[in-house]
Order: structure tokens, then sequence, then C-alpha cells
């Protein structure tokens, strides 16, 4: 890096120069689609086809009124389709959103607010405390600078940061001292200068941005099976069109009303109101799944999660609440008192408790910090009345050398200095010179909270040599503070209350659930027991994800419940492998790490209040409250909502077969016709929708998440409905039928009224 360009910044013209070509440091939004596009889209359905031939013979004849019915029809349709289908992704529009929307950089030499999509690479920005950081960057100045990466890396726990040395090699997110930070992730403590690296697309998030861009929403099996039936019904009804029209115009010598009986037939034998009974079921299901807390962007993978066979689910805002409060306190006298075991905290633990506040920023952005002054307002009510007239006097920050921090507060206005220090139990041992039994005592605690997926702190508090005037020098190294050792603090994501019986009904229900998390091995499988996940086989790590071959990880995903360390291109990877298995598969997530995969998933279930917006765009459904146990609910409704979709179309299979009979019957024996396309229409798209909605109250079924869910490949119709609906269709059709004969034989006819 030049050094003038460190030293002064971009000057405005460099600035420029660079953003015409990187482009603006935001990422693009997806194109709608034109009006024309849409419309071409939905004119090639049969039915509308048919509903044009219609209109065009009704013109032909000079019957304008029916031909302008019928076009009105088409527009109707038109219409509809067209403002469903503008309501597309905006994955790409949420993820240009997470940028700070202005930004303090160094141009022309000063510092300047200038809107973050005007940051250019090679800018000098500054990030502190509390900022979302506007670009990819490389830290050239870091004062305790920590930052949350989770919306990346899944990590709950924010990592610290270090100044660059030298011209790093650049590294994705994840882990300690890096030099580097990321576009989107949270400042959490500290500040620092940085030069921006990436901008727009080429950052970190926007290559989340890339695969969303490349990913599309599949259909469900559902919809590919009515999509099938109407192809196949209308090859059918096409066919007999021909041959009706041919007969008619042969046997009678209209070729014209010939045609317009061909029509009819044709649309009579298409099941065209399929598709609009499938939108009108799955309307009035997103509607009932809303009641239970769970909002539906994708009405279609509802029916969907009658068939999921595996839940993956991130640790992290979904099995946990993605906060972090303190667990456990222990003392080297083999105190421990873990939080909700109720038992009261001694002398010596109310020490370890307020000395870890003191050892806190008074207002902080970290959530271990945020955790330590939860736990004291509930413990030590009257702390902060006693140290209201406290102020800190100096800091010492972490650093890669040093992994504690330490704070000197001067004590009300006596001039007294009280050291308060916390950080990895290791660094505050040496710090403390404790003894070999004693850090003995001290690392066997640590491995018994780590193994319990608890993070853990030292904390220590101490004196400091006197300090005689203000402008006196601070003792340059935390080795030259007098401290003792006081005891552990243990620190832990909660699981949800609901989780554990949310897992368990969903193991009743033949639904596997598996954790992928960017948490350590041991903290997810810590997690795993306590929700009560299967973890008898190896933890799976996103290294062990490079290391294994496509045929390899079908192979390991069949038996492994537990995914650790994963990166969100690995998460993309973990769903393709499941569907590669066969697996009908479901994800629940909340940062920007889970929309790729969350879109490639069968069914995306985003956290709705913890969840960030580009998860909630890639996603099907939205959970409000963030309620694990809200996806059990889902799960049993969608069940509920396939079954009687699937009755109501046996009742619409079987219903055509009169349709259909009396389109053609009066033509066989010579009867005046009886159905003519504006019929037909009223009859497939308001008649039958309406009577078909008596179907959609059914109530659950008893068994519905006792039964194994239905194989993905199960077909919507199979040989036993369609033969009992078949049946009950030929029935009506000959009642039908002899009704209108005797009608006819009455001396009925075209406008009898008596």
């Amino acid at each position: 890096m030049p050094e003038e360009e460190e030293r002064y910044g971009l000057s405005s013209s460099a600035a420029a120069a660079r953003l015409g070509h990187d482009g603006f440091n935001e990422l693009p939004s997806a194109k709608p689609r034109a009006l024309w596009q849409v419309a071409f889209d939905v004119l090639r359905e049969p039915m509308l086809l048919l509903l044009i031939a219609a209109s065009a013979v009704y013109l032909i004849i000079g019957d304008i009124r029916e031909a302008l019915l019928l076009f009105a029809s088409v527009f109707v349709v038109i219409a509809i389709a067209f403002v469903q289908r503008r309501k597309t992704e905006r994955a790409l529009d949420a993820l240009r959103d997470l940028a700070s929307p202005r930004a303090q950089a160094l141009r022309d030499g000063a510092w300047q607010r200038i809107p973050a999509r005007e940051l250019a690479r090679g800018d000098i920005i500054l990030v502190k405390e509390g900022d979302r950081v506007p670009a990819d960057a490389v830290l050239l100045e870091s004062t305790n600078v920590s930052v949350d990466e989770s919306l990346l890396t899944g990590e709950s726990v924010p990592v610290r940061k270090r100044a660059a040395r030298q011209s790093p090699s650049w590294q994705r997110p994840g882990g300690d001292d890096l030099p580097f930070v990321y576009f989107g992730s949270l400042v959490t403590q500290g500040q620092g200068i940085a030069q921006v690296a990436a901008t727009g697309m080429l950052t970190e998030i926007g290559r989340i941005g890339k695969a969303l861009q490349t990913l599309a929403p599949e259909p469900t099996p559902m919809e590919r099976d009515i999509r099938r039936a109407v192809v196949i019904f209308a090859v059918i009804g096409l066919s007999l069109c021909a041959l009706v029209t041919v007969l008619f115009g042969w046997l009678r010598g209209s070729w014209l009303e010939g045609l317009l009986a061909g029509i009819t037939l044709a649309m009579a034998n298409l099941p065209e109101e399929m598709p609009v009974v499938l939108s009108l079921f799955l309307v009035l299901g997103a509607w009932r799944i809303s009641r239970h807390g769970v909002l539906t962007r994708r009405s279609a993978a509802i029916e969907a999660l009658g068939s999921a066979t595996v839940l993956c689910v991130d640790k992290t805002g979904t099995l946990t609440q993605n906060r972090m409060e303190i667990e456990a306190l222990w003392t080297p006298a083999m105190t421990r008192v873990k939080r909700h075991d109720g038992a009261a905290l001694s002398a010596e633990l109310l020490e370890v408790l307020r000395v870890g506040v003191l050892a806190c920023e008074r207002e902080p952005y970290d959530p271990m910090e945020k955790a330590f002054q939860t736990y004291a307002a509930e413990r030590l009510p009257a702390f902060a009345r006693e140290h209201a007239s406290w102020s800190v006097a100096h800091t010492y920050s972490l650093s890669p050398t040093q992994l504690s921090v330490a704070y000197v507060w001067r004590v009300g206005g006596n001039g007294d200095l009280f050291v308060a220090a916390k950080g990895a139990p290791e660094a505050i041992a040496a710090l403390c010179n404790l003894s070999e039994q004693t850090r003995q005592q001290v690392a066997a605690e640590v491995a018994r909270m780590a193994g319990d997926g608890l993070r853990v702190l030292a904390i220590a508090r101490g004196s400091i040599p006197t300090i005689t005037g203000n402008d006196a020098p601070w003792p340059s190294d935390q080795a030259a503070l007098r401290l003792q050792f006081l005891g552990l603090a243990g620190l832990e994501d909660p699981v949800r209350a609901t989780a554990p019986a949310a897992v368990s009904e969903c193991r009743g229900a033949g639904v596997r659930v598996v954790m992928i998390t960017g948490d350590h091995a041991v903290t997810a499988r810590a997690i795993a027991r306590q929700v009560g996940l299967d973890d008898s086989a190896d933890v799976i790590t996103g290294p062990d994800l490079e290391s294994l071959a496509p045929a390899q990880l079908r192979t390991r995903v069949a038996t492994t419940s537990i995914y650790a360390r994963v990166m969100p291109e690995q998460k993309l990877k973990l769903i393709q492998a499941f569907k590669a298995a066969g697996e009908t598969v479901a994800m629940t997530g909340d940062g920007v790490n889970d929309a790729p995969a969350l879109k490639a998933a069968h069914i995306g279930i985003a956290m709705g209040r913890r969840g960030s917006d580009v998860a909630r765009e890639a996603a099907d459904l939205i959970l409000v409250e963030d309620d694990f146990s809200a996806i059990v609910a889902a799960l049993r409704l969608g069940r509920r909502i396939y079954d009687n979709i699937q009755n109501a179309m046996s009742y619409i299979v079987g219903v055509h077969v009169p349709t259909a009979g009396m389109a053609v019957l009066p033509l066989i024996f010579g009867w005046q016709l009886v159905l003519y396309p504006a019929h037909v229409i009223f009859l497939e798209f308001v008649i039958d929708p309406a009577c078909s909605i008596a179907f959609e109250a059914e109530p659950t079924a008893r068994n519905a998440m006792q039964r194994p869910p239905r194989r993905r490949d199960a077909r919507l119709f199979n040989l036993r409905n369609l033969s009992s609906s078949m049946l009950q269709g030929l029935i009506v059709l000959i009642g039908v039928a002899v009704l209108y004969r005797s009608v006819l034989a009455a001396g009925a006819g075209e406008g009898w009224t008596s």
C-alpha cells in the first residue's frame, strides 16, 4: 500500500476512478420481469389457449358478447398471474441494506462521512464499537477490536482482531487475531483504522449474493404432479377436440360449430381448476399456519412439510437464544454454583461476579460483557449505586500476545486505584503467578466447563503502583499489575426452553433433526445432548467436509447429526448432499450465512425476530417469535393440508367425468348441446373450487404425527384414488344423463321456461 494513501487516504479523483472500474459498494438487485414475459408464460397454459381459440370462433360466427366474455376471462387470469409473479425474491436487496448507510473515510487528507456505497478499494476507514463494517478491509490500527461475525460464520461469540503486519494474505472469516474485518459484521468492542480491500460483489457477503443468484426454487412434488396431470388431460382433450370437430363437421356440415363443440369438450377434460384449488388450499393453509406463529413466503412449501425427512437447524438463534448468559461461577476453594441451581452465591463468588463486571465496558456491545451486567443486576442489585462515582483511569487491551483485558478504576474522589481483569484462564493464571496445585485445579475446572459447552473466562483483581500526577506514565504491560486470582465464569448461549420437546416430537414423526453450526465441536455436542439430538456418531467439522468426496459425504450424512465449524458454502454443500441422498430437507437459519442453504432446501425456515433480512427473504417460511416448537405445528399442519388437498383433487377428477360426459353425449346421441365454453369456465373456475372448500376444513388425522413422512416420490394421483374418483364420477354422469334425456323427452328445449 503506498504510504501516501495510508497517510492521506484516497483523493476524490482516485476514488471516482476506482468506483468506475469496480462499481459501487453495493449488491445489484434482480431485474423485474417485463409484463410481456409474464403474459407470454401465462398464455402458454392449455386452458388459456383454448379460451382464446373459443373467443376467436365466437367472433367469426358473430357472437360478440360471448367472445368478449371469454376474452375478459383471459385478461383476468393474466392480471392475477402478473401480480403473483412480480413478487420475486429480494434477497440481494436485503443484503445491500445490511451495509451502514454512511461510513467515515479519509478522503483528500481529511476525515469525511460519505455514503457507504461510495467507498472504493483502498479507502481508509474508521470502524468503532456499534458500527457495521461497511466493506471488507484490513486493519491498520486496532485498539481492543472485537467483531461479531455470526452473520457470516455462525459463530455466536465475537472474535478479537489485531492490526496487520506488513501485507497479509487474505483469509476467510472465522477465528481470533485475524487483521481482517468483513462487510456486514458488527464491531462489538474497541475501534480501529482499516483499508478497504474489497467492495460490493467482491466481498465475503458478495460471495453469498452470487450463490443466491445461481439458485432457483424447485417445484414441489405436488406442483409437478398437478402439472403432469394437466398436461396429460390437455393432450387427451386436444385429441378429442380434433376428433369431435371432424365428426361434427362431417356429420352435420357445420365446421365452426364443430370446432366450438370440440373446444368445449377439450376444456371440459382439462382439470384447469386444479391449480386454482391448490392455490386456494395453500393460501388458507398459510393462514392456519400463521396462527401458530409461522408466516409463509412461498405457499408451495407448505405441502412439502408433510414429506420432510430431515430438519437441518442452526444452533445459534434456533436451538439456542442467540445471547450469552453466565451459567456457572467457580473459585479455587472448589466452590461451584450453576445459575439455575437456585443456590445462594457465597461472598467469594459474588466478588468474582463484581470484579467481572468491573472488567467490562460500562455500556457494552459484547454479548459476554452484557451477560456479566445482566447477572449482576440479579445478584448485586446495589452494584450500580456503589460504583457510580468510579471512573476508568486506564485500559489494558486484548492482544495476540496477552489474551486478557484490564481496567484501572479510580475509586471515587480519593485517588485510590483498583484493577479488574478478565481473559483466557491460562493468561490470567500466568499474570497471577499461581502455584502448581492451583494451576491444576483451574485447568481441571476449565476442562469440565468446556466439556459442558461453556466459554470460560478467568477473573482477577489487583492494585497498581501509585501514579503521581495525571501525566505520569502507566505501566506498559499487564505483567506489572499485582493481580490476585479470584475464579472462573462459564458462559453459554442458553437452549430454548421449547427445543427439547420439539426435537422429540420431530423424532416421533420420523423427521431427523440435524445441527449445523459454526461453533466448536465440543460446544455443538454439549448443546446436542441438552436438546436430545443423536450424538452417538462422530461430529463432522468444516475441514472434514472439505476432505470428503461427494459420494463419501452422501454416506456420512445418513448417520451424522452434528456438524461444527461449518462455513456458509459448506452448509449449501450439506443441503445438496442430503438432497442427493433422497431426503426431503427443511432447514432453519437466521444469519446471512444461512441464506444460500435456506434457498436451496426444499423448505427454508427463517427466524423472524433475530433473523437477518437476507435469511427471511431467502426462506419459504418465517418463525415470527423464533419458537422452535412452531416448526412442529407447521409440520403437523403440512400433513393435514396435503391430506385435504388429495381429497379435493380426487373430487375434481370425479366431477370432470360428468362434465366431459355431458359435453360429448349430446354429440353422440344428437341431443341439443348443454355445455358451451362459458359454462365450462364457470364450472371450473367458480363452482368446482367453491365446492372443494369443504375438504379444506377437514381436521388433522389422529395419527398425523405418528406416521413416517410420505415418500418424496409419492404421487398425488395413484391408481386407487383415481379409480375410486372415476367410478363415483361415472355414477353421477349416468344420473345426470338420464335426467337430461328425460327433460328433453318431456319437450323441453332452448328457451324452455316451464
